[in-house]
């Protein structure tokens, strides 16, 4: 079963490394952030804007950071801007890419066939009500979710366009729900992490599919892409 596991896991030299980022960018707010991390305070940092225009870089390149914050950085700054400020879904979603980005299952999705079928023959197979049940439902969901946010245009060759798209958001949710529900006696607040999640799928597959523009798709490395999505984030805080 999928679980958050970046915020817990970055380490004093991971948001240093931002701090010296942010500094490169600005001195007097790279201080901040200093002063700020010294004091405890470290998802301000993490939620500053000079943390998201370090992570992504004024020219377009994203900075030289841990693949952790070049993620979660992102992804926690875009579910601010939709009204999502619960930071474990921040981790939840930023920990999908991380998670599965040397995972070498379910290739079968990127030959265009359909995942959600098959995720759905798994967890019925297995006996009904259980944990097992429960933790493959999640993990269905957060395939799912990864698919369909980070790699829209695979998920597309499966079905009817960006109603394929939409389906398996649906199904995430689904499942995320269905894993709540069996998880709520025997681990409640993974069960509650799950129902959050369910009920913000729409937000979390946004949040994925905004933040993934910098690393993957077509040409996200070119000058051309670099500067059309520094072109971008200067009209959008005009």
């Amino acid at each position: 079963m999928i679980r958050p596991i970046i915020h817990r896991q970055l380490t004093r030299g991971d948001l240093a490394c931002l701090v010296d980022e942010i500094a490169r960018m600005d001195v007097s707010e790279g201080r901040e952030a200093d002063q700020a991390l010294q004091a405890g305070a470290v998802d301000s940092v993490l939620d500053s804007p000079a943390a998201l225009e370090a992570v992504l870089g004024r020219g377009g390149a994203p900075a030289p950071l841990p693949l952790t914050l070049l993620w979660y950085v992102p992804i926690r700054a875009q579910l601010r801007t939709r009204g999502v400020t619960d930071i474990l879904l921040a981790d939840y979603a930023a920990t999908l890419p991380v998670v599965f980005a040397t995972s070498q299952s379910q290739r079968a999705i990127a030959r265009g066939e359909d995942g959600m079928a098959e995720w759905w023959r798994f967890v019925t197979a297995l006996p009904q009500g259980t944990v097992a049940q429960a933790e493959a439902a999640a993990d269905a969901a957060a395939l799912a979710l990864w698919w369909s946010g980070c790699f829209p245009e695979w998920v597309e060759r499966g079905g009817a366009g960006h109603g394929m798209v939409r389906a398996y958001v649906t199904f995430a949710g689904r499942m995320l729900a269905l894993a709540a529900d069996l998880l709520e006696a025997s681990a409640p607040e993974e069960a509650a992490l799950c129902g959050r999640a369910a009920d913000a799928r729409t937000e979390l597959h946004a949040a994925l599919a905004e933040a993934r523009v910098d690393y993957i798709g077509d040409d996200p490395h070119s000058s051309e892409s670099r500067l059309n999505r520094f072109l971008k984030r200067l009209a959008q805080d005009n």
